[in-house]
């Protein structure tokens, strides 16, 4: 009769933990659930904003004319034959993603308390639709870049796309796998130190300097210290921003090591901080 009873139960909750719990069976249960936060984060991200969807256009294009202005026009900046608005403009398309991805995950407990106390679901369902959601924007961003490759070409550029554009798609997983991990991780952390929120905004605007966004790496080499140089090139941020443009605007170069370098690191802090996050969760609401 027990054991009749037992195979009814379609699940079972126990106080047992796995040292390394990836929960991927549960995650792929609450799937709608994902969708619904998709929608959610995209109607509502600029609903009470003036400019709406504006934002998206005037952040990138504001931000390219004054790394233009500054890094090239002022400081010399070298872009390898590349109008530097548009090569500063494919930097910063994909380093948008990237931060969006880490800074808008980072802060999951500590923002979502109150729902997180009420309910149950996996709680890594809405850092995972921030970086779904996040593909709008970025998707956007992608299309004004597009707009202004084309416009550049008509004005006499040689402009080209590289053959390795076929790893596009791989490319954008790397950049949210990377920021969603960064962010798991952070977001575990400040439920306990949340004076680790201030560090990451002062540290996110670092690592944009150390990043090759404003400058190609060639420039990083030839005039940055040797140590400096060594660190900017083993970032694995710089290798997704110096792949972007090689992809885009045919301009650096690709090496296959370094892609697989970060394709690693990229894998491992997304393992690393999902299970940082699943670990977190069934002890934050005591801390938070």
């Amino acid at each position: 009769m027990t054991t009749q009873k037992e195979d009814e139960w379609l699940y079972t909750i126990s106080s047992k933990r796995k040292f390394i719990d990836f929960n991927f069976k549960e995650i792929w249960r609450y799937r709608d659930l994902l969708v619904l936060f998709v929608k959610r984060d995209i109607v509502t991200l600029y609903k009470q904003t003036i400019l709406g969807p504006l934002w998206y256009l005037i952040q990138p294009l504001f931000t390219s004319v004054i790394f233009t202005l500054v890094f090239n026009n002022l400081g010399d900046i070298k872009t390898g034959g590349i109008p530097p608005f548009l090569f500063n403009l494919a930097g910063i398309t994909a380093w948008n993603y990237f931060k969006d991805c880490l800074t808008n995950t980072s802060n999951t407990f500590t923002k979502n308390q109150g729902i997180f106390g009420k309910v149950y679901f996996p709680r890594v369902i809405l850092p995972m639709s921030i970086t779904v959601s996040n593909l709008l924007k970025f998707g956007i961003q992608l299309l004004i870049f597009i707009g202004f490759f084309i416009y550049y070409s008509w004005a006499g550029h040689d402009l080209d796309f590289s053959g390795y554009i076929l790893l596009f798609p791989l490319y954008v997983i790397i950049m949210g796998m990377l920021g969603l991990g960064l962010g798991m991780i952070f977001s575990s952390l400040t439920t306990k130190y949340r004076d680790l929120t201030v560090l990451l905004n002062f540290a996110v605007q670092l690592l944009m300097y150390v990043s090759a966004v404003p400058y190609p790496m060639s420039e990083a080499k030839a005039k940055f210290p040797p140590l400096v140089a060594k660190i900017v090139e083993y970032n694995p941020v710089t290798q997704i921003i110096e792949g972007f443009r090689y992809m885009l605007l045919d301009t650096g170069d690709f090496n296959l090591g370094k892609f697989l370098y970060t394709l690693l690191i990229s894998i491992g802090l997304f393992m690393l901080g999902l299970v940082i996050f699943n670990r977190t969760e069934k002890s934050f609401i005591d801390t938070v």
